[in-house]
């Protein structure tokens, strides 16, 4: 049995199924049979289950993934652990073994949660990115389904067309024009054509001669074709390959080499070094506001070390053991340790949340751009229409219309009534309930009509007797013409099978907008060309108007009579595309290698096709939620302006009582819009809403027009040529289930559904992320400034032997950190905002008013602290500072003791609670929501975030133990039990919460720091 080529890659391929040779030397037929597959049935789920199982997942070795290693790795190199570190050592260093043990612990705890939360994050982020990456279309129970490349196996059927990437090792079964770019494999710049019919008869013929196979990785840029997967994961030619590659891409300036200078291995070795330190402390490395985060947490730590220096310059640099940790405290303070993990932790779930949504984020940059976007540019079929077509109505220049009348499934053509609607037909169209429409019996121009959306398509509709029910494959247009011409039995299984002939295929193209094949026809063994396409591009290939004895040259004005019928149609929303067919003179021979430009000419028009697809019901509401947040809505459609400005104007994008004056602003062709200087459209009022026609040059021309006018756009796309303009949008939004996966590998974010109001969910998560992160990073960093203004204040407060004492503890400043990090996280968890979706978008995480929030709060908070201390050292203890008060207790001790306890309790609190404050940054926490009728809705606001609530409850409570418990208190956190000193933090949160409140009305009364406006637009008047 044959598993590879004779040498070394044979043993790499034991685990691929057995041939009797190389299935290059085999037939279709002959491969089939070897594998036990069935070509019109594909495998079982069960057979492929039992195979994934036999051959495992068709993945490369150490393809991505998560690794641990990593992830511990970034634990321990962050500026929280660092300075934990750093105060271990120095707390070892002056022989205080119970702090420095405790920070041992505290040091081995943090890592172990991060490690295990973090990883977790990351595997789910890496699943969630998986979901989005390039999919196969195989045939398992005679149904085309959709699945992850991982999930293909040998056996399967596959159908490949222009943008796929090939899923795994493919003999090609039929292909028409098909050409893969496999320069990955061979390194030809040139795509190699390939031949489903051809049977080599070398075993050691080259990889890049063996045309009856398509390779996995390489990328399908021309025709289509149907195969049989032999060969997956490493088992594949480029798992060969992966095995022999070593390392990666390099940065510029990272090469050891001495032929560019002499210098350059040091310069190469310093830059190796910097990508390796920068990874590993995540400053070089991760989303923007990861990396920017990450040099905050830095440059915080340079500001730690520069306090501990203050502290002992303050105290003439003698170091004893009271001055250490009292710099050991200060450093320990400004650093918000959980900030990070947070973040990585908010992202996770914001990936599920918006998973669960039909949403998956591919490059976490789209969270963070997602909450800023302010125009989306959208196609309009399958996205803002349902995608389930049905051609409604038929129009031939002789003899007039035919309608579809009654119709249900899309799929069945046995549903409907099919029959004339205006005109004079030259014979009666026969149908009825009883005996459905033949091809036999109608109308010759209707003959040739149908032979043209049958023949000139791709699609399948089949019939299953096990399901009961017309199964469909295949583009909707193409399916809803298909399904048309099999009400009249004229199906392209049915010429296939009377001996037609197909021989060659020009696919459909965005540039020409149609699509054209040849058959020949048996026999009278004529060479007959049909062809579909955008009514205006098909009209000026046509020179012949009418079929068989009706046909004339075709003048103007049967040009002006087709775009009048078109408008007519398209004005109902119809998509209309016209139908076109030639007669070939001469032999195949002689055309063959014929271009589409010499085939595409001198045809003859047939007619118009009328399909009608229409729009979600959610999608009308989802537009109206876009411009209550002041979202401008963009459809760049392939269809007529007429079709495109009726469904615009259905949905909502353009107002229903546009004058007709003003839809010509806003309603554009991408010939008029291409045809525009970038002046030009800089001084238009507004930007066109519905541009038709559109070409994926045009869109990109739109991205650039709304970044000159400063917007934030998302773009979606689903083919090949888009993308360029899914890479140059903010958010590039590709179609899970229509999309190729060349604009799946370039998007931000793939919709499993492909539907707007998916588009609208993803915006309104990430604007909720965007407040949550901003929430988050303000609760953290007030404690830091808080603790810092205390500590730093503290200073001056000098004992009897002239050193300063701390009004907070190392580690008191430790616990309150790590206590306070779950309500942050519980920030993170927060549900959007009542009016997050009529409110601009915003662009900065550290806005002004985030900034002044933090000043404002912390500087509040701080105060309140010093003031408790105050009172208790000085207002009872009768300013008695004590002595050596910061390395153990003693009687000295008893009031800065217990001022400690009163002012960790009080921090503590004041931390805990601001975080309900935190839910709103502008509403009162008494009543978030406006709308809500209820008197006093605090409770309940409250408990909608349970995380939340109960992370703030245990966090209150967890102060009593360690305020009570006996040596704990003393010799651990270096405060002691306290009585009447609960006065002042039980005072101190409401006389915070007050300050608070009455901070926020000021905003909003005097209107400081405005939320961003929405702007609506009037365009029902001049």
């Amino acid at each position: 049995m044959y598993n590879e080529k004779p040498g070394r890659a044979a043993a790499h391929r034991a685990t691929g199924p057995p041939y009797s040779k190389p299935p290059y030397m085999l037939t279709g037929d002959e491969v089939l049979r070897e594998l036990d597959i069935h070509g019109d049935h594909g495998l079982t789920d069960e057979a492929a289950a039992q195979r994934l199982e036999q051959y495992g997942r068709n993945e490369l070795d150490g393809s991505g993934g998560v690794h641990a290693w990593k992830v511990l790795l970034k634990q321990v190199a962050n500026a929280m652990i660092i300075i934990l570190m750093i105060a271990m050592a120095l707390s070892f260093g002056v022989k205080d073994w119970v702090e420095g043990g405790v920070i041992l612990a505290v040091i081995i705890v943090n890592i172990t949660i991060g490690f295990f939360q973090e990883y977790r994050a990351e595997q789910t982020m890496e699943t969630l990115r998986s979901m989005s990456s390039p999919t196969a279309s195989v045939l398992r129970h005679g149904q085309i389904q959709h699945i992850p490349n991982a999930e293909a196996v040998p056996g399967d059927i596959v159908e490949l067309s222009v943008g796929d990437v090939v899923p795994a090792d493919v003999r090609l079964l039929e292909a028409m024009n098909f050409q893969a770019d496999e320069m990955l494999l061979t390194g030809e710049s040139m795509p190699v054509i390939k031949d489903a019919d051809d049977v080599l008869d070398a075993a050691d013929t080259p990889l890049g001669d063996r045309i009856n196979i398509a390779y996995a990785s390489s990328t399908v840029v021309k025709g289509r074709a149907r195969g049989v997967i032999v060969y997956t994961g490493m088992t594949t030619a480029v798992g060969e390959i992966a095995k022999q590659i070593k390392g990666g891409t390099r940065k510029p300036n990272r090469s050891l080499s001495r032929k560019t200078s002499a210098l350059q291995p040091i310069r190469g070795l310093a830059w190796r070094a910097w990508d390796a330190i920068g990874a590993i402390l995540g400053i070089t490395v991760g989303t923007p506001l990861q990396k920017r985060l990450a040099r905050l947490a830095f440059i915080l730590l340079g500001a730690a070390c520069l306090l501990a220096v203050v502290v002992f310059a303050v105290n003439q640099f003698d170091l004893a053991h009271e001055v250490v940790i009292y710099g050991i405290a200060l450093g320990i303070a400004i650093i918000p340790e959980s900030l990070i993990a947070v973040l990585t932790i908010t992202m996770a779930v914001g990936m599920r949340t918006m998973a669960r949504r039909k949403a998956i984020v591919r490059k976490l940059d789209a969270l963070e751009a997602l909450g800023g976007v302010d125009s989306i540019c959208s196609d309009k079929t399958g996205t803002l229409t349902q995608g389930k077509m049905i051609t409604r109505k038929v129009w031939l220049p002789t003899s007039g219309f035919v309608s579809v009348h009654d119709y249900g499934d899309a799929a069945d053509p046995t549903v409907g009534r099919v029959a004339w609607d205006g005109g004079t037909p030259t014979s009666p169209l026969l149908t009825s309930d009883s005996d459905p429409a033949n091809v036999e019996k109608v109308t010759p121009d209707l003959r040739a009509f149908l032979w043209a959306i049958s023949m000139c398509n791709i699609a399948t509709v089949i019939y299953s007797d096990t399901e009961k029910k017309y199964l469909v494959t295949g583009e909707p247009t193409e399916i809803a013409l298909l399904v048309f011409a099999h009400r009249f039995s004229a199906g392209r299984r049915r010429w296939l099978n009377e001996g037609w002939r197909q021989l060659l295929e020009f696919p459909f193209d965005s540039e020409v907008k149609r699509m054209s094949v040849v058959y020949e026809q048996p026999k009278a063994g004529l060479l007959r060309v049909f062809a579909k396409g955008a009514v205006e591009r098909l009209l000026d290939s046509c020179t012949v108007f009418g079929y068989g004895d009706h046909a004339r040259p075709m003048t103007d004005a049967d040009k002006e009579t087709v775009l009048n019928e078109m408008q007519q149609l398209a004005r109902q929303g119809l998509r209309v595309l016209a139908i076109a067919y030639r007669q070939l003179d001469d032999s195949l021979a002689e055309w063959e290698q014929a271009s589409r430009d010499q085939i595409e000419v001198a045809m003859t028009f047939l007619g118009l096709a009328a399909i009608y697809d229409p729009p979600r019901a959610e999608t009308a509401g989802a537009v109206r939620e876009c411009k209550a947040a002041g979202i401008t809505v963009h459809m760049l459609t392939g269809d007529h302006p007429a079709t495109a400005s009726a469904i615009a104007r259905e949905v909502g994008i353009i107002p229903a009582n546009l004058p007709p004056e003003l839809e010509s602003t806003l309603v554009k062709t991408a010939q008029q819009f291409d045809g525009m200087s970038e002046d030009d459209i800089d001084a238009l009022p507004a930007l066109p809403l519905v541009i038709a026609r559109c070409a994926p040059q045009t869109k990109v021309k739109m991205i650039n027009a709304l970044h000159r006018r400063n917007k934030y756009c998302a773009m979606t796309g689903d083919g090949v040529n888009d993308s360029p303009s899914l890479k140059q949008a903010d958010v590039g939004i590709a179609m899970g289930l229509g999309g190729s996966d060349v604009a799946k590998s370039a998007a931000d974010i793939v919709l499993t559904d492909d539907n707007f109001s998916s588009i609208v969910a993803a915006v309104e998560e990430g604007r909720r992320m965007f407040d949550n992160i901003q929430k988050f990073i303000l609760h953290l960093m007030i404690g830091n400034v808080a603790e810092v203004i205390l500590l730093v204040i503290g200073l001056a407060f000098r004992d009897s032997d002239d050193r300063s004492v701390f009004p907070l503890a190392p580690l008191q400043v430790l616990l309150v950190n790590m206590i306070t990090g779950f309500p942050a996280f519980g920030l993170g968890l927060e549900k959007a905002q009542p009016d997050i979706m009529r409110r601009g978008a915003s662009r900065s995480i550290f806005s002004w008013e985030i900034l002044t929030d933090l000043l404002v709060y912390g500087f509040t908070m701080g105060s309140l602290c010093l003031v408790t201390f105050v009172i208790v050292v000085w207002g009872d203890g009768g300013g008695e500072l004590g002595r050596e008060c910061n390395a153990s207790y003693n009687d000295s001790c008893d009031a800065v003791f217990r001022a400690r306890a009163a002012c960790y309790v009080q921090i503590m609190w004041l931390l805990l609670f601001v975080a309900w404050e935190l839910k709103s940054i502008r509403r009162p926490m008494f009543r978030l929501d406006p709308a809500s009728r209820s008197r006093f809705p605090f409770f309940r606001d409250m408990w909608s975030n349970r995380f939340l609530f109960m992370s703030v409850i245990a966090g209150a409570l967890s102060v009593f133990p360690v305020v009570f418990i006996s040596g704990l208190n003393t010799n651990v956190f270096k405060h002691k039990r306290i009585t009447w000193e609960w006065v002042l933090p039980l005072a101190g949160v409401p006389l915070f919460i007050f300050v608070v409140e009455m901070w926020k009305l000021l905003k909003r009364k005097a209107n400081l720091f405005p939320q961003p406006r929405v702007e609506i637009e009037d365009y029902t008047t001049p």
